[in-house]
């Protein structure tokens, strides 16, 4: 069938574009950012559309001629997604009806019977509503705790268990849960494409196994081999007082803890199973939660996580002047700027560039590159320790530590986006150029706009560190490249010896 997909860039959209394509099915995605593509292995495979869900003219150049849309969008990180989500939802299955789009699929979570939901869980309740109610027939799977290498809820386990053989933990730890494997939730996300034109409702899918928060702990202790975890619940840490606690410890920064966290104050587990009467279980049925982890921990340790929660944050308009525009397009930018000649080619300046960030670090000052991440932390950012979905190789779109990739052209530029607390937009490029007469040239530019006063003082304030800073980066960077060469060298002249 003809299959356009809404949130191809996040964690679950860019793990079920290459199963629509081994389906059988023609591909159309709409990206915000269609750049975050470029790398990913299916992407000659697939037909991209530029487009955001609150554009209607984009909107419709991507539904135009498709018979199944998947909707999986949500606008998490944002103070006003609730308002936002419900006009997209609304915007798109209006588009979705006009254009004769015969089906959509839509993810959304686990609804607990509560008076009340968090404001995460019944914006998701709420969208799926709208797009049933659009006049298109819509599969509104609900998914309680996802678990797959890279997701926010796994990250959130994995750390929490892995970081603090004691912990104090609220009461609601003793709540159940009934996770499923992000495998699972691809399965049932392809099989929904052919469900029968009258099926309009949602369905709850999860897996076999019903557990409480502290048991997934202990059980995830086990299969990683770790020590018997002691949890002491009490009953006065709030959803909001965990989720600090979750952004010190995890990766997962607090704008997504604390929606992670208020969804599980209530039990959430499937009220039905009806999704068995339109799609068979997968081969070998659906996945326990021990194998889930078991299989999470595998891509981990073998550098193989196709996507992370961190590639879905959301991403600067495209009209927002980047450092390439002219000097005037976009107001006052600062610069600090170095350059250094290296012996190294620029192949091996290249793989020492494009490998910075995570475990390697950033050739410099390490103390005050933690400090700087702990205060971002503390002030609600992503801080440092995101680190990077693969120790060698970056794509455009991902995180890496507190930027994000927002160009790269092998093996010639790196440019990152500063996605910590700063009261301006600033950028990291670093950039190799061949030299006449052999090795490579070396080219560093950090890049500030202030936005009003504080950023002008902001930039002022840092401006000391720089010497320290950028001057330490630029020559360590390089020297690691020339250490690289000569141990290169050497190895082949003993091979060739």
């Amino acid at each position: 069938m003809r299959v356009v997909v809404f949130g191809a860039t996040g964690y679950i959209g860019g793990r079920l574009v290459p199963e629509l394509i081994a389906a059988g099915h023609a591909v159309r995605l709409m990206a915000r950012s269609p750049e975050k593509l470029n790398d990913v292995p299916w992407r000659a495979d697939v037909d991209v559309v530029r487009g955001d869900v609150t554009d209607q003219a984009s909107v419709r150049a991507a539904v135009d001629g498709q018979e199944v849309l998947y909707y999986l969008v949500h606008s998490l990180v944002r103070k006003d997604f609730v308002t936002v989500d419900a006009d997209a939802a609304r915007l798109v299955g209006a588009q979705a009806a006009d254009a004769g789009v015969r089906r959509i699929v839509y993810l959304g979570g686990l609804v607990p019977d509560a008076e009340e939901l968090s404001p995460h869980l019944a914006s998701r309740a709420e969208v799926g509503r709208i797009l049933r109610d659009s006049g298109v027939p819509t599969a509104e799977l609900r998914a309680a705790v996802i678990l797959g290498s890279g997701s926010a809820s796994f990250e959130m386990l994995r750390y929490l268990s892995e970081r603090l053989p004691a912990m104090i933990t609220p009461r609601w730890v003793k709540n159940r849960i009934q996770p499923i494997a992000v495998r699972d939730v691809l399965h049932y996300l392809v099989g929904s494409a052919e469900l029968p034109a009258e099926v309009n409702r949602s369905f709850d899918i999860g897996g076999p196994d019903v557990l409480t928060y502290l048991e997934m702990m202990r059980e995830y202790a086990v299969v990683a081999e770790l020590p018997r975890r002691l949890v002491v619940p009490v009953p006065v840490l709030t959803p909001w007082l965990s989720a600090q606690w979750v952004n010190l410890v995890t990766p997962v920064p607090r704008s997504i803890a604390v929606p992670l966290m208020e969804s599980l104050v209530h039990e959430v587990v499937c009220h039905e199973q009806d999704i068995a009467e339109y799609i068979p279980e997968p081969a070998g049925g659906l996945t326990g939660y021990r194998r889930a982890v078991e299989l999470a921990l595998a891509r981990i340790r073998d550098l193989d996580v196709p996507t992370r929660w961190s590639d879905a944050t959301s991403t600067p308009a495209p009209s927002d002047p980047i450092p390439s525009d002219p000097e005037w397009s976009g107001g006052t930018l600062y610069k600090d700027e170095r350059r250094h000649d290296s012996d190294a080619p620029p192949e091996m300046l290249w793989e020492v560039i494009e490998a910075i960030g995570g475990e390697t670090g950033w050739y410099s000052f390490p103390l005050a590159w933690s400090v700087r991440g702990w205060i971002d932390r503390l002030s609600g950012g992503v801080g440092l320790r995101r680190g990077r979905r693969d120790p060698r190789r970056l794509r455009v779109g991902e995180a890496l530590d507190w930027w994000r990739v927002e160009d790269l052209e092998r093996p010639r530029l790196l440019r990152l986006r500063a996605e910590m607390k700063v009261p301006g937009d600033a950028w990291l490029e670093l950039s190799v150029e061949p030299r006449d007469n052999g090795g490579s040239v070396y080219h560093q530019r950090a890049l500030f706009r202030p936005n009003g006063l504080a950023g002008h003082a902001y930039w002022a304030s840092i401006l000391p560190f720089h010497g320290i800073i950028f001057s330490g980066m630029a020559r360590n960077i390089t020297g690691q490249a020339a250490a690289q060469s000569e141990h290169f060298v050497v190895k082949q002249e003993k091979e060739h010896d």
